[in-house]
């Protein structure tokens, strides 16, 4: 959870991740902010997020974001 705090903090420092449940229905991530995420997930962690995982539920908080790259390592 550690890196992937990091990796939020350095896209948008100005969001409280930690509390934030609503990160794509509320508005905070924008289209941009999404496909800086899913590049960097993708390099750090050593997984593929595919087009049908880029669902507002696996993005809405540090807790889903989370659960998606655990079950995609464990898919690997």
């Amino acid at each position: 959870m550690e890196t992937l705090m990091a990796i939020l903090e350095e896209l948008r420092p100005d969001v409280d991740f930690a509390n934030e449940k609503s990160l794509v229905t509320g508005g905070v991530f924008d289209s941009f902010d999404i496909i800086s995420l899913v590049s960097q997930l993708n390099d750090e962690f050593d997984i593929t997020i595919k087009p049908a995982n880029l669902l507002p539920e696996n993005f809405n908080s540090a807790e889903a974001i989370l659960s998606l790259i655990e079950k995609l390592q464990d898919e690997e």
